[in-house]
């Protein structure tokens, strides 16, 4: 069982990504926010994070940049979840090295389906 934020100001699409992610058999920390998020990785890092682009404080981009330029975080396999659909923002995670770019609305099993093999890669 992999442990799994899913980082999400919009509490339907937390609650949609915990219920999906527990059905998977995996373990969920949810965090509101940028803040929050950053705080929680630091007392117990995840497998694998879902992450928001657009939230208040500390947004999606800023949490990526801070954990892509940590030795001990770069590794954990961010996804960034974002209603922001230009290839301008798809191109700014890859420069900050985000494993993958999905838009809202996206679909929960293909999203499973990616945080499996985004594991399992890790893993091997």
């Amino acid at each position: 069982m992999a442990r799994v934020m899913a980082v999400d100001d919009d509490h339907v699409i937390r609650g949609l990504l915990e219920v999906n992610l527990e059905m998977e058999g995996h373990e969920v920390v949810t965090a509101v926010d940028g803040q929050d998020a950053l705080d929680k990785v630091r007392q117990q890092p995840p497998d694998l994070i879902l992450l928001d682009v657009m939230m208040p404080n500390v947004n999606g981009w800023q949490v990526a940049e801070t954990l892509k330029s940590d030795a001990a975080t770069r590794d954990i396999p961010i996804v960034f979840l974002s209603a922001r659909a230009m290839d301008a923002d798809v191109r700014k995670g890859t420069d900050i090295g985000v494993e993958s770019y999905v838009t809202k609305p996206f679909d929960p099993i293909d999203l499973m389906e990616l945080v499996g093999r985004l594991l399992a890669e890790r893993q091997a």
